[in-house]
């Protein structure tokens, strides 16, 4: 009986993610839908926060992008062909940049992903789903 009233009274967790959806390495999902990147520094306590973005894509690109600054191109990433059309060339790869320069460089490719992905929902809710796709020039 006890044990039946504490499992009735634990909170169901939330599970703010579909089943479909990926995870990504470096994010989290903020209570009120808002996605957050943030890297620990090599051989340091403290992290650099990466800001905060509305897709889980573009913080996961972010994130990406500091830890390819941070570890040099033998890092996990998430998304590893998308690195070097960032336009992380290699410049400071391998940890030899400021935390501040990195924080920067991810927040704009995360930044533009947004934009990008904010593009391209507009762009499908305009389509017309009765019209054929050659009006489209599909």
């Amino acid at each position: 009986m006890v044990k039946e009233a504490m499992v009735m009274n634990e909170k169901p967790k939330r599970n703010l993610m579909s089943p479909n959806e990926k995870r990504y390495k470096g994010i989290r999902m903020r209570k009120w839908g808002k996605w957050v990147a943030e890297i620990r520094e090599p051989n340091k306590r403290s992290r650099i926060w990466l800001g905060s973005y509305k897709t889980a894509v573009a913080a996961a690109r972010a994130y990406d992008t500091a830890v390819f600054y941070l570890r040099g191109p033998s890092a996990r990433l998430n998304f590893p062909e998308e690195v070097l059309q960032d336009g992380n060339g290699g410049e400071g790869v391998g940890g030899d940049m400021s935390a501040t320069l990195i924080r920067q460089k991810a927040a704009e490719v995360g930044a533009r992903v947004d934009a990008e992905l904010r593009l391209e929902n507009k762009m499908v809710e305009k389509l017309d789903m009765n019209k054929l796709p050659e009006a489209y020039g599909l």
